[in-house]
């Protein structure tokens, strides 16, 4: 079994070595290393190449934010899920547009975290369902959906895009709606193309901000 090479970046060292002891219970799990602030994380990124960056957002020296920035600007290849207490729409949405793939908040269960490192590692956006849902409450309530998006998508487009919102991967997808797996991925490029994003994580963020759900 291939592991997914994870390093941990959180400024405290009880905190990294419980993630650790958690997540090394999965045998597809491997911790390569740990990271105490955000220098520290892009030298082991550099050095151990990991798969997957799990990243808290309150660090020394330099924190997550600015990390995931250094990461973008220097087209490092690591797949990062940021761990976070911070609930605001805005640390979501600024990291989600400088490229995380995952948000979690360190309240929530293991379960949770380990759906987020896989689905990260397998090229698919995971926010905690509780976020989304607030997310999309609160563009709800100021109205902030388009007409011309509904009259721009099929309603097909439509459906395919709340799903993707929803953190659904293309097979999972194609099972909800009783269509191939083909079939989803052309409704992917129409609607990638239609709302001018080129990636899964874009995407849901369009859809929030838009407020396009089921």
């Amino acid at each position: 079994m291939k592991k997914i090479k994870i390093l941990i970046a959180d400024d405290h060292s009880l905190v990294r070595e419980g993630l650790k002891q958690i997540l090394e219970l999965e045998q597809d799990f491997q911790i390569v290393g740990q990271a105490a602030n955000g220098l520290e994380t892009l030298d082991k990124i550099k050095e151990l190449n990991p798969d997957v960056l799990l990243l808290d957002i309150n660090m020394p020296v330099m924190g997550g934010i600015s990390t995931l920035r250094k990461i973008k600007e220097e087209n490092i290849k690591v797949k990062t899920v940021v761990l976070t207490i911070h609930e605001g729409r805005e640390y979501l949405l600024e990291t989600l547009e400088l490229g995380a793939l995952g948000y979690v908040l360190k309240d929530s269960d293991s379960m949770s975290l380990s759906k987020a490192i896989r689905d990260a590692y397998s090229g698919e956006s995971y926010i905690q369902p509780k976020l989304a849902a607030d997310l999309v409450r609160e563009f709800s309530s100021t109205k902030a959906y388009r007409a011309n998006v509904e009259n721009d998508l099929t309603r097909r487009e439509y459906e395919v895009l709340s799903l993707i919102a929803d953190g659904m991967n293309n097979k999972t997808i194609a099972n909800e709606l009783f269509i191939s797996e083909k079939t989803v991925k052309n409704h992917v490029s129409s609607i990638f193309r239609k709302i001018n994003v080129n990636d899964r994580t874009k995407a849901a963020i369009y859809a929030y901000k838009n407020n396009i759900k089921r």
